[in-house]
């Protein structure tokens, strides 16, 4: 069997490493041909010449935490450099904003950086990658990040799981986050709900309305499962009897299974057994459950 191109895309050399294994290696780094700091990995720049990216994943900085980075680098300056790309006539920021920040709150002039020719892809790739090792980025902003490699770059869910080095259910659990209203994605965002929270809340009748009750009365995520469940009408059947628990147990199950495979799975059972059906739309998904059930590398 073919595998498609957006398929069979590997990860660039470097990128699966993540940020801290380029930054562990910059002094042997070379830096852009041409330039007058030829002859050495990192370089100093004024604080003032570098931007931030406006599609960068992270959007929420915890103001303490800033506010304490900002003390650390007033007292002994910044010692991890700013990985940044040229852009126009300054530096746009690719890893690090959070230190940038601090360092403009330190009133530093200048800081180390590391400046790299980077594409848009390359680039948000890296930003999403350091902020998931850091563990800086909260669900939906990592589920957007996630959602502009596939939507504008053309990766697949299979594919970002190899470069974040997460499996292919994490991305697809996280991608289905933005289909909550944007009230409840901003109070994943503000820290008020957890993901766990937010995934209970899908497919509810009035998400924005239990996120409500949820923060208000300090729910658990198990305390916010049984409250989703306890939101949905009770499903009819078609001889017009209600659904029994065991059917929608069944239901999650698909809906595990779903998630787990990327494919549609349904499941039927009576008293002497039951049977597991996986529909594909593609070659390429065929292959990859084969290669799953026969062991063999993905």
């Amino acid at each position: 069997m073919t595998e498609s191109p957006a398929a069979s895309r590997k990860p660039r050399p470097g990128l699966g490493r993540g940020l801290s294994s380029l930054l562990g290696d910059n002094i042997r780094e070379e830096p852009i041909a041409g330039t007058p700091e030829a002859n050495s990995g990192i370089r100093m720049l004024p604080v003032s010449s570098l931007v931030p990216d406006p599609n960068q994943p992270r959007r929420h900085f915890d103001e303490e935490a800033l506010a304490s980075l900002a003390e650390s680098i007033a007292a002994r300056g910044l010692i991890q450099p700013i990985f940044v790309r040229p852009h126009g006539h300054s530096y746009q920021i690719v890893a690090g904003e959070r230190r940038w920040r601090a360092a403009q709150r330190a009133r530093l002039h200048e800081v180390p950086v590391i400046v790299r020719e980077l594409s848009d892809a390359e680039t948000l790739e890296i930003a999403l990658i350091e902020n998931i090792q850091r563990q800086d980025l909260n669900a939906i902003e990592e589920a957007e990040g996630y959602a502009r490699l596939i939507g504008e770059f053309g990766h697949t869910q299979e594919v970002l799981g190899k470069i974040v080095h997460k499996s292919r259910s994490h991305v697809a659990n996280l991608l289905r986050l933005l289909d909550l209203p944007s009230t409840v994605r901003e109070m994943v965002v503000q820290g008020e709900i957890d993901m766990g929270h937010a995934r209970a809340l899908l497919g509810a009748p009035d998400p924005e309305k239990l996120a409500r009750e949820v923060v208000a009365k300090g729910l658990s995520v198990r305390e916010t499962e049984k409250l989703a469940r306890a939101a949905k009408p009770a499903a009819k059947r078609r001889d017009g009897g209600e659904v029994s628990s065991r059917d929608a147990d069944i239901a999650a199950l698909e809906r595990q299974l779903g998630d787990v495979l990327g494919l549609n799975v349904r499941v039927a059972y009576g008293p002497k057994g039951g049977t597991l059906t996986l529909s594909y739309s593609t070659l390429d998904q065929l292959d990859m459950v084969c290669q799953r059930l026969s062991g063999e590398r993905i």
